[in-house]
């Protein structure tokens, strides 16, 4: 790979974690760039995720030290995560991804219209007791990022919203916690395969650094328009690029 499409990649990973730290969906930009450099589709997949984990914890920080994480929360939903991801990783062995699609676009459509139709929590009511429900999600959506991953923010952020009474920069500030322990549990079994090249994946890596921080920026300022916004945009292209590779 030559160092003009390395440079290529890193900036579209840099675009990428803007996105992906305020409505996630990060990929839609970065699968797609990766495969397109001529890689092979595990190989961009663990690439994506090598690069990805970097974005993810970037994100999480900036909004750790900006007070919009529940602590107390990230302490159980990081592990969860983590194990979840585990979990879906090794699914993956046993069921074809391509099976769930019908089922994600479904997903995707339903959340997109629950977080039209719901309003979200005012910034100072963001707390919330429901910690069950916060380790549900964790654990389920992170098995999901491990086996498919496609809207995995997405469905973080309209989880956290709709069913924990979160505001929409709350929860995407929750969303990443989760969202970095699922990416660090794929990379470690994807690094383990050896389908990640790394000479690839940490120029990527200082792209996502930057464009998380950006995006994170983004969201705490720019408050619940922006992140529901760019949520509403993320899951319809999630559900076009869906629709079309089922089609085609």
């Amino acid at each position: 790979m030559t160092p003009l499409t390395i440079a290529l990649l890193a900036l579209a990973s840099l675009g990428a974690g803007i996105v992906d730290a305020i409505a996630g969906g990060g990929g839609l930009i970065t699968v797609p760039a990766l495969l397109a450099s001529g890689l092979p589709p595990h190989l961009a997949l663990g690439t994506n995720k090598a690069q990805s984990v970097w974005g993810s914890s970037s994100a999480m920080l900036a909004f750790w030290r900006a007070g919009r994480v529940d602590r107390k929360q990230a302490a159980f939903t990081f592990p969860l995560g983590f194990l979840g991801a585990l979990g879906g990783v090794t699914l993956v062995t046993a069921i074809d991804p391509k099976a769930l699609r019908p089922i994600v676009i479904a997903m995707l459509i339903g959340a997109a219209v629950l977080l039209v139709v719901r309003k979200p929590s005012r910034e100072q009511d963001a707390r919330t007791s429901r910690w069950w429900v916060a380790a549900v999600l964790a654990l389920v959506i992170g098995a999901y990022d491990g086996f498919f991953g496609p809207g995995t923010g997405t469905f973080l952020i309209v989880g956290f919203v709709s069913l924990c009474g979160r505001s929409l920069v709350h929860a995407s500030a929750d969303a990443k916690v989760v969202n970095f322990a699922s990416n660090l549990a794929s990379v470690l079994v994807f690094s383990a395969h050896d389908y990640i090249l790394w000479n690839v994946a940490l120029p990527m890596a200082g792209g996502q650094l930057v464009g998380a921080l950006i995006g994170a920026q983004f969201a705490m300022r720019g408050g619940e328009r922006i992140v529901r916004g760019a949520v509403l945009l993320v899951s319809s292209a999630l559900i076009v690029k869906l629709v079309y590779d089922l089609v085609t």
